[in-house]
């Protein structure tokens, strides 16, 4: 089993908009980053947490050439508005893509994305695609099952993945201990890690070192990062074991 980070960034991507810091002016490739997702190799098939609006970018610089089903953390922007960018995806595997989320999550995607899921919509010009619902227990996908993992981003429960041994947090400001449970023994763990003041909805770094030092995976990797965070320093710092994210990295899964 493979990773591929399609993008590693917080909500306004890096460099931000307008902002001429350190970090959004750096000649480091590894401090650009688009919005935060994943896609996952198993054999012959391929999924993918999260389209953000970044997606088609992401998906023409990873190579990614099918898309077996897409599973979402939760329905804020940065996380679902390339949906509509699936569509090549029917045309070139000559079906209907399943997409997974919490309820509230596939509500939201099909009240914002209507006119794909309109019983008028033409299928030509819209994505194929088929909507689930999880209820928190684990789902198969092609032989690679996926558990939905509860986590708090601010007030709000969301989702994050285990598949195998590797399992994927973003937008979490606390992780339950009832999920801490159910990270245990990973290879690769990923985990939010905003920047160095606190946040509301989001992990500092130093809160997902802690939350590494407790769960002891073999690779840990920190995403959803902000422009406040300078990729080689910021890496240097870190223990044994952690690193940062950045687009493109790819990861073998033991």
């Amino acid at each position: 089993m493979k990773i591929t980070v399609l993008g590693s960034g917080t909500s306004s991507g890096v460099p931000v908009i307008g902002c001429r810091c350190a970090v959004c002016t750096s000649s480091d490739p590894r401090d650009n980053r688009l919005r935060p997702s994943i896609s996952i190799s198993h054999g012959d098939r391929r999924f993918v947490i999260d389209t953000t609006p970044d997606f088609r970018t992401q998906a023409l610089r990873s190579g990614l050439e099918r898309v077996d089903a897409v599973l979402f953390t939760h329905s804020h922007a940065d996380h679902i508005m390339g949906l509509d960018d699936l569509r090549p995806f029917n045309f070139h595997q000559g079906g209907r893509i399943p997409i997974y989320g919490a309820a509230d999550t596939i509500g939201t995607v099909r009240q914002v994305f209507h006119y794909i899921f309109s019983e008028r919509a033409r299928t030509t010009f819209v994505p194929q695609l088929d909507t689930h619902v999880l209820n928190g227990k684990p789902v198969d996908l092609h032989g690679l099952a996926f558990e939905p993992i509860r986590v708090l981003h601010g007030r709000a429960p969301i989702y994050g993945y285990r598949f195998g041994n590797a399992a994927y947090l973003t937008d979490h400001s606390e992780i339950p201990e009832e999920s801490m449970e159910k990270l245990r023994g990973l290879d690769v763990l990923f985990l939010d890690a905003l920047r160095h003041k606190p946040h509301p909805t989001h992990s500092t770094v130093e809160t997902s070192v802690e939350s590494v030092r407790r769960l002891a995976p073999r690779r840990a990797f920190f995403t959803h990062i902000s422009h406040d965070l300078a990729h080689k320093e910021t890496e240097q710092a870190l223990p044994p074991g952690i690193q940062l994210a950045y687009d493109g990295l790819e990861i073998d899964v033991a």
